[in-house]
């Protein structure tokens, strides 16, 4: 079985002393290629550097989260522009709204997530989304744009069913990480991944954030890895009723097909 990974943190200071075992830990889990999470221009570039150092395997979008918004400038929105061009880059994104914190100011955010949006139309790629308390606006603004984008993500997604039935009406893709392995506040979303069609689910990780609480044992540093994304498939493939082969197969296809992954060539990796 192969996976696909399709939002990794890996930037992230959590990963500084071990991030090469890191990665190796998930290749040998089964995760053939991962998509690393880009939030603000600085990360963009190092994330592309990464990247370059294993093609075929690690790819990023390009984006500003909405907790930067504020941050949004015209000088912001060129940089954004040249780095989302380079080959590793595969998504717009993560862009989109957070009405749960509040870093930047709503309307802020409105406008950096269009800004986005409308980069995204004008070069062809899909939209690695993030929202949090916030569908009804996102939905309405995705459905202004969604004819001219290619497609569109909602990552993480820890909504309700009438936000899922909103985004699978737009013809959007459903992310679901180890939120659905939370018995605090995840366990809503077991039976609605059953009314994700195969062809709009993928699965994430969200490392180092988000450790399946059904993992046993559980890591001493209580952190995240991409190669935890087997725990993130047992329970979507027990709550859809399907076995893991099945899973494996239909996501690491709609992950290749959205960000355009060619598989890997097992013989040319190291």
């Amino acid at each position: 079985m192969q996976w696909v990974d399709i939002g990794v943190n890996l930037l992230d200071a959590a990963f500084d002393k071990d991030r090469d075992q890191v990665l190796e830990r998930a290749w040998e889990s089964g995760v053939s290629q991962m998509v690393l999470t880009a939030t603000t221009v600085e990360e963009c570039a190092a994330l592309q550097t990464l990247c370059n150092t294993d093609p075929q395997r690690l790819f990023c979008t390009a984006g500003i989260h909405p907790h930067h918004a504020r941050d949004w400038s015209a000088d912001t929105e060129a940089d954004l522009r040249l780095l989302a061009q380079a080959d590793p880059v595969r998504a717009i994104g993560e862009c989109g709204l957070d009405f749960n914190r509040d870093f930047s100011p709503r309307p802020v955010q409105i406008s950096a997530f269009e800004r986005q949006l409308e980069l995204a139309a004008e070069l062809g790629y899909p939209v690695f989304v993030h929202e949090r308390e916030a569908s009804d606006t996102l939905s309405a603004i995705l459905r202004d744009f969604r004819d001219r984008l290619p497609a569109a993500v909602v990552h993480c997604f820890t909504a309700d069913k009438d936000a899922l039935y909103r985004y699978l009406d737009l013809d959007l893709h459903i992310g679901i990480t180890g939120w659905i392995c939370d018995e605090r506040r995840g366990t809503h979303l077991q039976p609605l991944v059953r009314d994700i069609p195969a062809g709009r689910l993928m699965l994430e990780t969200d490392a180092p954030w988000l450790l399946p609480r059904t993992l046993n044992p559980k890591p001493k540093n209580r952190r995240n890895e991409p190669a935890f994304i087997t725990e993130v498939a047992t329970m979507v493939a027990r709550c859809r009723e399907e076995s893991l082969e099945q899973l494996a197969a239909h996501t690491t296809a709609t992950a290749r097909a959205f960000f355009r992954l060619d598989a890997p060539d097992d013989s040319q990796l190291t």
